[in-house]
């Protein structure tokens, strides 16, 4: 008989970046020992993927002292065009929490759509700007959020009524989706915008039963920082308990939805929260803006998605055991991915490790969330230019736009 104590408790544990990185530890000390199906691991190739990082970091950030975290503000201003800029200006008279919550619903709704957009969509802005992949996605997401299109009443905002009735029609148009221009997991997107909405109308602990908005959540982590600090983990946590129920045919155990957890045939149940930690790093700089400071942010994990893992698999730190693995489709579930998955979240807390030490920068000064925004994910993309004409990730993954 199960016993539902002992679940809720394992439930809690893989709610947190402990359990990430206790997982992920666990797969690479079988890779070390030659005892992954998948994986071959060559650790000493992590010095020079340290250097290829730094290349990157320095030639956009000089003054490693000045790195912004990871976050999704990075991408809005892709092209040169300074749209936040612009957006924050509108929230001139804003008050500080009505400003707070309006930079929180852009971020979390342009974060929630920001799964591998597929190597052939593209979006157009009306000046002829062409953009793809996670940047094209920002901005298609950025002129959603500004077109009203998720607000009851028709204003840039995102509010329960809004999100619930969103269609993957909605979006497909608003992201300028045809045959010629697909978007990969168009209907998952949408679907998960329309959950987000049914969870903001049902949760009062986060959202303002009178008009519940998105942004509220960000609204009550303020209220509830200590003397206007709070550890980016209880970030983590606001953010995975509220939007936990929005995650769709996914492991529950204790009867709840464990979100980004997948099971593996030989470690069990292996948590990475990607999305989610995606969007608490994004966060950070609107609560920041807000008068916060954010203790604690190096307890985040690496973000386990295709740039970060193609970036050990592109570099040689990690080699497939069955080399014809890379011309098939993997499903997100999937042992290989899991393992993937698992190696980048470990390797990069190396990686970092040796990032720093080059730079003479502690954990403190300079945490995963800055080295990644240097940064891995640019050294994986330019690594995998080099290995494909088209850029593509070493993998090929069947995702339904909720993970990668």
């Amino acid at each position: 008989m199960v016993d539902e104590r002992d679940e809720l408790v394992e439930y809690e544990y893989l709610q947190t970046t402990g359990a990430i990185r206790d997982r992920a530890s666990d797969v690479l000390g079988a890779a070390r020992r030659g005892e992954l199906l998948n994986f071959k691991l060559n650790e000493a190739r992590l010095p020079e993927l340290a250097q290829r990082v730094l290349a990157v970091t320095r030639e956009i950030y000089p003054d490693p002292r000045q790195i912004p975290y990871h976050g999704r503000y990075r991408h809005f201003d892709v092209g040169g065009v300074p749209r936040l800029e612009r957006f924050l200006a509108t929230l001139s008279g804003a008050t500080v929490d009505d400003r707070l919550r309006a930079c929180a619903e852009l971020t979390i709704t342009s974060v929630l759509l920001d799964a591998g957009a597929g190597a052939s969509w593209r979006y157009t802005e009306a000046d002829g700007g062409r953009y793809m992949r996670s940047e094209g996605l920002a901005v298609a997401s950025y002129h959603l959020f500004l077109s009203g299109a998720l607000g009851s009443d028709g204003s840039p905002c995102a509010d329960a009524v809004g999100l619930s009735r969103y269609s993957a029609a909605d979006l497909e148009r608003a992201f300028q989706v045809t045959d010629d221009n697909p978007l990969t997991g168009a209907a998952g997107r949408a679907g998960l915008l329309r959950e987000l909405g049914r969870v903001v109308a049902a949760t009062p602990k986060y959202f303002d039963p009178s008009r519940p908005r998105l942004g509220d959540l960000a609204v009550f982590l303020k209220r509830g920082a200590d003397r206007g600090r709070i550890q980016a983990r209880h970030v983590l946590e606001a953010v995975l308990e509220a939007f936990g129920p929005i995650w769709p045919g996914r492991e529950r155990l204790a009867g709840k939805p464990l979100g980004d957890v997948w099971r593996h045939s030989r470690f069990g149940l292996v948590p990475f929260h990607k999305l989610s930690q995606w969007l608490t790093y994004s966060l950070l700089e609107p609560l920041e803006a807000a008068g916060l400071r954010i203790d604690g942010v190096d307890m985040l994990t690496g973000l386990p998605e295709y740039r970060n893992g193609g970036l050990f698999l592109d570099g040689a730190a990690l080699e497939l055991v069955d080399p014809r693995a890379a011309e098939r489709e993997h499903a997100v579930g999937s042992d290989l991915v899991i393992e993937w998955r698992a190696l980048t979240v470990a390797l990069l807390d190396q990686l970092a490790a040796l990032v720093r030490a080059e730079l003479g920068l502690s954990a403190e000064q300079l945490p995963l969330a800055r080295v990644l925004e240097g940064g891995s994910w640019r050294a994986g993309r330019v690594l995998a230019r080099e290995a494909r004409s088209s850029g593509e990730p070493p993998l090929r993954i069947v995702s339904d736009g909720t993970v990668f």
